[in-house]
């Protein structure tokens, strides 16, 4: 039986390529696009781009926090 496209090897590279496609065309588009932003940090150069992967590792290590402090025993239901 043949595997879901999703989840074949070939269709993640593939998609990989496409996100990396897509990011590096929206960072260049604001080459020539004048932004203007509440802050200077917002005018920089694929700002939304390091904030929105800062803001996702950010969120990343606070669940891995959370998720040590809160856990339950594995005999906890017993």
């Amino acid at each position: 039986m043949e595997k879901h496209w999703l989840v074949r090897p070939k269709t993640i590279r593939l998609l990989w390529i496409i996100m990396f496609a897509i990011l590096a065309v929206t960072v260049l588009v604001q080459l020539g696009v004048h932004v203007h932003g509440e802050f200077h940090i917002d005018e920089t150069l694929g700002f939304n781009a390091w904030y929105g992967l800062a803001a996702c590792a950010v969120m990343v290590i606070g669940a891995k926090i959370l998720g040590a402090i809160i856990k339950r025993k594995d005999t906890y239901y017993d």
